[in-house]
């Protein structure tokens, strides 16, 4: 980590923790931080859902809500991006406070609610950006709408066509019963009008299904079920977590979702149950509490093709994405991987 960074970083943290998010967005767009540009090696260098990867490491959603700082982060060392949730009108989320650090667990609670400046303004932006890493966006839904289940089709058709890929995004904990949408029925009617949707763009991108930790066993089987009978290109394991088991800050019982290093097992475990009921067939992400390089190895060895990060960030500042990249090289070197396929869900059954 640079003297400039660590700097931003003490900065950062004596703001408010929305303030400090904005104040980050800000540095990267001027130029403050520096960038690595593309980290890549043989080893790396993967394939998920047809998109060609420098590195399976990504950037979650909702850390660019609005797709404002896209050439920067496309050169931060990341392998894709994802941007959002954007929903089809602007909306300004759930009144402030609603992002709290919670240092002494190395996580964040937040409940933002999807605020977002609209799928036109996110889509103009997306079909500016330049060449580059796979960039996505994550599909949500307006607070007020009258079908939260078709919202999802509306911003895909708008936004689709600038779009490497695109989330659906049923897990959120800071929408009232949005996540209603992940029971069987209701979660088969919704990709079927995504995936209609995608029919009808000019390219065929990929869908992703984004579900909470927080689903019982028979929940998980039945998105898995959903999942490979739909037709989906990969699900998204996990969102945040309203669990706040162990915590110790005192913003813990903040409402909102949890994510960060306690996250970790949880997220892993219910990623290695989809790897198995999946039987491998079904591209996976790992997220949630990602904060290096043996993090990130062992969401890959436990069943996910790529993984993406955010929280950690917050600590250890934008330098973290090369250094998680390189040492995962290292990792899979060491253990006598030729390439990032080759270690996936190798150790799964110790998450099980």
């Amino acid at each position: 980590m640079s003297l400039t960074e660590r700097l931003g970083l003490a900065v950062a943290h004596r703001m408010d923790p929305e303030a400090a998010h904005g104040f980050a967005l800000f540095g990267l767009r001027h130029g403050l931080v520096p960038l690595p540009g593309p980290v890549t090696s043989p080893r790396l260098a993967t394939r998920l859902a047809g998109l060609d990867l420098p590195n399976p490491v990504g950037l979650a959603a909702g850390f660019d809500k609005n797709a404002v700082a896209l050439p920067q982060l496309m050169r931060a060392g990341f392998g894709f991006l994802e941007v959002g949730a954007a929903t089809p009108r602007p909306q300004p989320g759930n009144p402030k406070p609603r992002l709290f650090r919670l240092s002494e667990d190395r996580a964040a609670i937040n409940r933002f609610g999807f605020n977002n400046d609209g799928m036109a303004a996110i889509g103009a932006r997306l079909a500016d950006r330049p060449a580059g890493i796979p960039v996505g966006l994550n599909l949500g839904a307006n607070k007020d709408s009258a079908d939260r289940a078709a919202d999802f089709a509306t911003v895909l058709a708008e936004c689709g066509a600038s779009v490497d890929f695109a989330t659906v995004n049923v897990s959120s904990p800071n929408t009232e019963k949005l996540r209603d949408l992940q029971g069987k029925a209701a979660l088969a009617a919704l990709l079927d009008g995504v995936l209609a949707a995608r029919a009808a763009l000019p390219r065929q991108v990929p869908v992703f299904l984004k579900i909470a930790p927080d689903l019982a066993p028979q929940e998980i089987d039945e998105v898995a079920e959903v999942a490979l009978a739909a037709g989906i290109d990969g699900i998204i394991a996990t969102n945040t977590t309203l669990s706040r088991e162990g915590l110790k800050s005192s913003s813990r019982d903040e409402k909102g979702g949890l994510s960060g290093a306690p996250l970790f097992e949880k997220s892993t475990r219910v990623l290695a149950r989809l790897s198995t009921l999946t039987h491998g067939t079904l591209p996976l992400i790992g997220v949630g509490g990602i904060a290096g390089a043996e993090d990130a190895y062992a969401k890959i060895r436990a069943g996910a093709h790529a993984v993406q990060l955010y929280t950690a960030m917050v600590y250890e500042g934008i330098s973290l994405v090369p250094r998680i990249v390189r040492g995962l090289d290292d990792l899979l070197a060491r253990d006598g991987f030729g390439s990032v396929a080759e270690a996936v869900g190798t150790d799964r059954a110790r998450w099980l």
